[in-house]
């Protein structure tokens, strides 16, 4: 039996990976048919293994957190990744949990210091640097990456929505049957548009490393890693278990590199380790870390 940290840090892996496959396989299918595949078949995985489904009185929030989620979540990411590169997201995507603290500060008066605001000036200048490369004059804007990171910007801010709109639900019924429905609901979703662009036809262009990257993604990522993660967090303290996701952008960032042969420029580089030691900043200032709602891809 593997340590609940090593399982651990297999999530981190995986959803650090999650972005190259993904961007992998929209060479190949639309948005719309890779996420209602990934979501279609990891619910069903979750829900053989958890065995159980969510009382019904839970269904309205549980279809909340599927359409915050995963169906807002997800299309995010996904038309994202058409435009720009998993790199970029890698690191963008650290900026969650500055968010995280943004709104709880918010919605539950948790005290925002000064750490919290250094943290979240540095993450906005981190992440300036990221979109714009380096380049601040007006052409930054006519590419289409910038589009592409600014969805996957708007993304880590709806993923802390989701993680305050969800927290009541996960302490109640628990992380895995709450990630189970909420992902069926998600799934549930995304189907009429699957239908409405005939999603079936992209289905054969999928190439043998096309359906290894989305089975990945489906299995690894949406199912394996939430109950990795989540069984970690039952053994371990939080705060540990949470420490761990600061080298999710590090790993999109090999990998990538590796599996993809991005290039980023040095400007990128220093965007992305700015907003990784923001982040530092503003949790270190926070005391504990929160229970994270990890899998942002």
């Amino acid at each position: 039996m593997r340590s609940p940290r090593f399982l651990a840090c297999i999530a981190i892996v995986f959803w650090g990976v999650s972005f190259v496959a993904t961007k992998a396989v929209l060479r190949e299918i639309a948005p719309v048919t890779l996420i209602f595949l990934r979501f279609a078949i990891g619910a069903v995985v979750l829900l053989a293994i958890v065995r159980e489904l969510p009382p019904r009185a839970a269904w309205p929030q549980l279809a909340l957190m599927g359409f915050i989620g995963i169906f807002v979540h997800q299309m995010l990411q996904a038309y994202g990744l058409t435009m720009t590169a998993a790199t970029n997201a890698g690191w963008l995507i650290g900026l969650t949990p500055i968010w995280s603290a943004v709104l709880s500060a918010i919605v539950l008066r948790e005290r925002f210091g000064l750490a919290k605001i250094a943290g979240l000036l540095g993450g906005f200048a981190g992440a300036l640097l990221v979109v714009t490369r380096g380049d601040f004059s007006s052409a930054f804007l006519a590419r289409p990456s910038t589009l592409g990171d600014l969805l996957i910007f708007i993304s880590t801010i709806n993923w802390s929505i989701y993680s305050v709109v969800g927290h009541k639900t996960i302490r109640t019924l628990g992380p895995r049957r709450a990630t189970s429905g909420a992902m069926l609901f998600g799934a549930a979703m995304l189907a009429p548009f699957f239908v409405a662009r005939r999603g079936w036809s992209d289905v054969p262009h999928l190439s043998a490393t096309g359906w290894g990257a989305l089975l990945f993604l489906a299995v690894g990522c949406s199912a394996l890693g939430y109950l990795f993660w989540y069984g970690a967090l039952e053994r371990i303290e939080v705060s540990r278990v949470a420490s761990l996701l600061y080298a999710e952008p590090l790993v999109t960032f090999v990998a990538a590199a590796l599996l993809l042969g991005e290039r980023v420029s040095a400007a990128v580089v220093a965007g992305g380790l700015l907003v990784l030691v923001s982040v530092l900043v503003a949790q270190y200032g926070a005391g504990p870390a929160a229970l994270p709602s990890a899998e942002e891809a």
